[in-house]
């Protein structure tokens, strides 16, 4: 009994490992497939195609491709460290453009406050429209609702950004006294073991979140790609429109659509940030902040290196 159960057990150890490796070989033709037939799943006029950009969205394909491409990436960067700082400061200027971009969203949000109380309170106005020839016009109440998608970009958009230039607050008691090459150790850990793969596991919840609201018949993550395309054939749009009064703002969809958004950029600064720590381990404290771009705050004002308390 105990040699069967050993031999089960060893059995379907290497029954993994050959899955594992078999879809980090496969995810070379995956992703070459993809890249050369981009109307299978991109020409959108298509139903089948729309259901197989659902399906791939989170599948385990997807996660081979982008596990091997990271592989191949940090093993490139490793070689040649000048190739993983060039990725690092690429990526790093991307979140930092878009969430300096996005950070003004802060500003038309308070503009467009003060917009609604004068025309309720002074012109006593039901509705506001902007624009000239054809303009846009919504009822008042459907523009305070909309002031949320503002905050929703705000959040969802500069989550990488704040990380970037060290805004997130660390409060702990063993990184802080912690050796150089140690703190490099735990973030190069934190990164792999939580960064990324919480992101990935809120991708995947967040995804078909998403297409729940987009499209009958609803996806669902426990089906495979033959009956996804089965039931393309009934596939038609169906956007949620719905608010949270008569005349609310009917664009909610949006905000799920930022939570995707949002779980990409936090998975591509994890993998930033493994690979800065990497080599900040690697070439020791004179590369420490090397590259960085911070935001000055002002005369005399820095911005913060990942506070500590």
């Amino acid at each position: 009994m105990e040699e069967a159960a050993t031999g089960g057990a060893f059995s379907a150890i290497l029954n993994g490992l050959a899955w594992f490796f078999g879809n980090i070989a496969m995810s070379f033709y995956n992703l070459g497939y993809a890249l050369t037939h981009p109307a299978s799943w991109l020409d959108w006029s298509n139903s089948e195609s729309v259901m197989r950009f659902v399906y791939y969205g989170a599948s385990v394909e997807l996660f081979f491709v982008i596990l091997t491409t990271f592989i191949v990436l940090t093993a490139i960067g490793m070689w040649r460290h000048s190739v993983m700082w060039g990725m690092v400061r690429g990526l790093e200027a991307f979140h930092n453009t878009v969430g300096r971009v996005a950070a003004w969203a802060g500003l038309i949000m308070v503009l467009q406050q003060v917009i609604i109380i004068f025309v309720q309170r002074i012109f006593a106005r039901p509705d506001i429209s902007f624009g000239f020839g054809v303009p846009v016009t919504f009822d008042v109440s459907w523009w305070s609702e909309e002031l949320k998608l503002y905050n929703a970009m705000i959040v969802a958009l500069c989550l990488a950004y704040t990380f970037v230039q060290g805004g997130h607050v660390r409060v702990d008691l063993l990184y802080a006294p912690a050796k150089y090459r140690t703190k490099k150790v735990i973030d190069m850990f934190g990164s792999l073991v939580f960064m990324m793969p919480m992101a990935g596991l809120m991708w995947l919840y967040s995804w078909y979140f998403l297409w729940r609201h987009l499209i009958v018949p609803k996806p669902s993550a426990s089906e495979g790609l033959e009956r996804l395309v089965m039931k393309a054939r009934a596939l038609r749009w169906n956007v949620e429109t719905i608010g949270f009064s008569p005349n609310g703002f009917s664009a909610y969809f949006l905000f799920k659509i930022l939570i995707v958004v949002m779980c990409g950029f936090i998975f591509l600064q994890g993998v930033v940030f493994f690979w800065r720590s990497y080599l900040e381990w690697k070439e020791g404290p004179e590369s420490e902040g090397k590259y960085h771009d911070h935001d000055n705050l002002g005369p005399g004002e820095e911005a913060y290196d990942h506070a500590e308390f």
